[in-house]
């Protein structure tokens, strides 16, 4: 993968390593909760250029995000909470969304306040322009990249790429087997992986069901004559569509009273690769709630350049080229 991961810092004779994770991994580490721990550690970040982060605890009624910090108060003014602020291309709701969740920033000065209290005066949106800079700016069609799921819509999932920049991933983009809302597939603070579509200027377009696996790949988990779970994810008149994994669904008989999202055990009568189709008995079906399963991704490299979904007896052709 070609992105950048080293920076020079003027102000340190030294190459860092510098990896832009999305928000909320780094808050708890030993290494940043050192270094936020006094204004001594804080003035040492501040010349490193070294990126933190801490908690959000409140906007105020000037849109400053005010930051839980061990040794004082810190302060992100609103034109330094996110990238597009400033020229409204982001609202401030991206800064009231953050209050109660990790942020990032880099500490940028100090200041007292009217009751001759100090505090850090820190830059969320400093640290974004670095990651596009740094990071996103040399990403291309194909690379596969880590995600944290931010929130969940009827069209897509949410994810913070890295120091909270968002993207976004398409409903159907999201699993070859068909969903009715993201929340299927995904929870919120989930980590996963995505794959770039397309990458033009501050925006990343992705990706998700590629890394799900071929139908060779997901039918070969299964063999005729076993009895499996599965979900149901869509009621037809002519039969009833029921997912094995994320990117495999097979076709069971019509059977009345079968709603989607139901639990099933069903019977695997043949697995057919010509047709890329899997033919299935309902034993039953019922309503309960389990943990989602981690996702298994099939690809373990950091970049492809095309994917094919269908097998190579199949006269149907499902591919996606980067």
């Amino acid at each position: 993968m070609k992105v950048a991961r080293y920076e020079k810092i003027s102000d340190v004779n030294t190459m860092v390593n510098r990896v832009y994770y999305p928000e909320g991994y780094l808050i708890n580490t030993v290494e940043n909760q050192s270094s936020i721990k006094s204004k001594t550690t804080l003035n040492e970040c501040m010349l490193n250029g070294k990126i933190l982060e801490g908690r959000a605890i409140v906007c105020d009624s000037e849109h400053n995000l005010i930051v839980d910090l061990p040794c004082m108060k810190g302060v992100i003014p609103r034109i330094e909470g996110a990238i597009g602020i400033t020229d409204g291309s982001t609202r401030d709701i991206a800064l009231i969304s953050r209050v109660n969740k990790p942020v990032c920033f880099k500490v940028i000065g100090f200041s007292t306040n009217e009751l001759g209290q100090e505090y850090a005066i820190l830059s969320r949106r400093a640290v974004q322009e670095e990651c596009l800079k740094d990071y996103i700016s040399q990403l291309s069609s194909g690379d596969i990249i880590n995600a944290r799921v931010t929130h969940l819509e009827q069209f897509g999932c949410f994810v913070d790429i890295g120091c909270g920049i968002p993207s976004l991933i398409p409903i159907d983009a999201i699993s070859v087997s068909r969903i009715s809302h993201p929340a299927d597939r995904f929870y919120v603070n989930q980590d996963i992986k995505t794959i770039v579509k397309e990458v033009c200027g501050n925006r990343v377009w992705l990706s998700h069901k590629e890394l799900l696996g071929t139908w060779e790949e997901n039918a070969s988990l299964f063999s005729a004559g076993e009895t499996v779970a599965g979900i149901v994810r869509s009621v037809e008149s002519y039969g009833i569509f029921i997912e094995l994994t994320p990117n495999l669904a097979g076709l069971s008989e019509f059977k009345e009273g079968v709603t989607v999202g139901q639990n099933a055990s069903v019977y695997i009568k043949a697995l057919i690769p010509e047709k890329m189709k899997v033919k299935l008995v309902i034993v039953d079906v019922f309503n309960a709630e389990y943990p989602k399963a981690p996702l298994d991704y099939f690809v373990h490299d950091d970049h492809i350049d095309y994917w094919k979904y269908t097998t190579e007896v199949s006269n149907k052709v499902i591919e996606t080229r980067f």
